[in-house]
């Protein structure tokens, strides 16, 4: 398909600026500072999550002042604004992290109502923590205009005793704290160097893996994810996309839906499992599918995740962070590899209407240590696996990079919250062998699904990250590893089994075969959940946004998303005018 494709459509922001009716319009414009020329260009959205919600999100106004330098000039005049953030890092630990996966539906909706609202002709999003990536993505899946995302960049590490420190490094002191291996001043110390400057989170978390997939996906410049924050190379590739979707504006192509396809989220997959990415993103794959209209659930990505081998060494399975990665080739040097193995498909679109395989020609090879040439990689799987068994018949997933044994059974210890479980923790009263279930955590029942990084930070701290697992409805950071099993499927607030298991049942998790299995027999089963009393909603939800999420979220293993998907716009300008 040509670049030139669709030359005689008139632009969808005529709508609202053109005509003797539209005068009161222009007034407006022309009180923002617009002149004739400005208002006659194509209207490009410009949207990032810039505030001081967390040190992602610090520097984002820099980025957007950069891409709408390119967007102006290359013939676009953009129009900036703002959505909300939550930044996972300040919010864990506590009630407020009900509200962060929430976040990302209400960061999607707000980025709809703006443009379908303004009819903008374009839209480049600008995000920098871990629900901003996927809301943007799934909101310019949804739009379905010509769009593109940058994201912040990740930040540096700090520097301890030689060693870089960054955010999982002092979640997992406090651990060290709580088991007498480690002091309070030593806690303190790592504290002030994890984090010294602004940034995302250093290592192969959530929002590192979003912004991979934007590249994959074909909505970020490639190599762009990588660049930390603080570097000035950011300036330049900020404009030089600006400059890039006005091609993609003017010729109406590729559109996100050209780029969003089967191939394309298979690639995305891929590129997840390849790198140990975030567990998260079996749940923001399948939602960003679902805007296309393209069935995608746990079973697609439990396919490609299998299939495709680990090949890097990236936190929080390995030693490398994000600008080790990125010293070495970015995202391309990874797809690269994959590509030469045919894990990935080369025929998929990038936002310069060129294909994947045409970009990564001069990506670089693998450098043996962050990058792992395909022929030698660390597993021949993915460093990721969805499981199922009569405990998540509907699938559940475990970041198993990294992991060295197989399997794990152990008796069950079961809390009822989050809550429950850190205060144990915290008293250090958690014993080896257990496999403690933490239920009531899932998108309905949580509300919210929150992610219990707090937990395995700890766990892992202590010294028992692999001498106990987790087992939960709830959800992970891309920070956590070990025996931590999440998203099973159905939640105990949908019935599922997991709301049946009691102090001291065994429980097997298989990765050779992928299962997760409560051993308890059907009898034993049936007559639980004859006696089980529903339990009522947590406090939480008592009107208010929590209220409206409940009455519509589906499932974890299809994404947790909050509509019927697959939305089209028509555009008024060519309809009407």
């Amino acid at each position: 398909m040509s670049m030139e494709k669709d030359k005689k459509r008139r632009y969808r922001s005529e709508v609202m600026k053109s005509g003797p009716v539209k005068a009161a319009a222009r007034a407006m414009l022309r009180g923002m500072g617009l002149d004739d020329e400005d208002i006659a260009q194509p209207f490009i959205g410009v949207v990032s999550t810039h505030g001081e919600m967390s040190p992602c999100n610090v520097k984002l106004a820099e980025v957007s002042e950069q891409v709408r330098r390119g967007v102006y000039r290359a013939g676009g005049t953009p129009r900036e604004f703002t959505t909300v953030s939550v930044s996972d890092g300040l919010v864990n630990g506590h009630s407020g992290m009900h509200f962060s996966l929430m976040s990302r539906e209400i960061i999607a909706d707000s980025i709809e109502i703006v443009m379908r609202a303004h009819q903008y002709d374009g839209l480049f999003c600008i995000g920098a923590c871990d629900k901003n990536f996927p809301g943007m993505m799934m909101a310019l899946t949804r739009l379905n205009v010509p769009g593109a995302f940058m994201n912040g960049g990740p930040a540096l590490p700090g520097n301890y005793k030689g060693d870089p420190v960054e955010v999982k490094t002092v979640a997992e002191y406090t651990g060290k704290l709580i088991a007498r291996q480690s002091t309070e001043e030593e806690l303190e110390e790592v504290s002030r160097k994890a984090w010294p400057a602004p940034g995302c989170c250093a290592g192969q978390f959530t929002a590192n893996t979003m912004g991979m997939i934007a590249e994959v996906l074909g909505f970020a410049p490639l190599g762009s994810s990588t660049v930390p924050a603080v570097y000035s190379q950011r300036q330049a590739i900020a404009r030089a996309a600006g400059r890039t979707l006005m091609q993609a504006v003017e010729a109406n192509f590729p559109l996100p839906r050209d780029l969003v396809t089967r191939k394309s989220l298979e690639n995305a997959c891929a590129a997840v499992a390849a790198t140990g990415g975030s567990t998260n993103s079996a749940l923001h794959i399948p939602a960003i599918a679902h805007e296309a209209g393209i069935e995608f659930t746990i079973d697609d990505v439990a396919e490609v995740f299998e299939r495709t081998p680990l090949i890097t060494h990236l936190s929080p399975s390995g030693p490398y962070l994000y600008v080790d990665l990125h010293e070495v080739g970015g995202i391309p040097c990874v797809l690269r590899q994959l590509l030469q193995g045919g894990f990935i498909h080369g025929d998929c679109l990038t936002l310069s209407g060129t294909t994947l395989e045409q970009e990564l020609q001069s990506a670089a090879p693998a450098d043996g240590k962050v990058v792992m040439p395909i022929s030698k990689p660390r597993t021949t799987s993915g460093g990721l696996s969805v499981l199922r068994g009569n405990l998540a018949p509907g699938g559940a997933v475990i970041k198993n990079a990294g992991i060295d044994r197989t399997d794990f059974r152990g008796p069950a210890r079961v809390f009822e919250s989050e809550e429950d479980c850190l205060k144990v923790v915290i008293a250090n009263d958690i014993n080896n062998g257990e496999v403690i279930v933490i239920r009531n955590e899932g998108p309905v029942g949580g509300p919210g699904m929150r992610e219990l990084v707090t937990v395995t930070a700890l766990l892992y701290g202590m010294g028992k990250g692999e001498t106990t697992a987790l087992v939960t409805d709830g959800r992970f950071s891309g920070a956590s590893r070990g025996f931590s099993v999440g998203y099973v499927t159905p939640e105990a607030a949908a019935g599922g089994l997991i709301g049946l298991i009691e102090d001291g049942d065994s429980i097997y998790i298989d990765l050779a075969n992928r299962s997760l299995t409560l051993e308890l027999d059907d009898e034993a089963l049936d007559a639980r959940q004859a006696a089980l009393v529903p339990k009522a909603a947590k406090s939480i939800v008592n009107g208010g946004y929590a209220e409206k999420y409940v009455a519509s979220v589906g499932p974890a293993t299809r994404g947790a998303v909050t509509h019927s998907g697959g939305v089209r716009w028509e555009n008024d300008a060519e309809k009407n005018m």
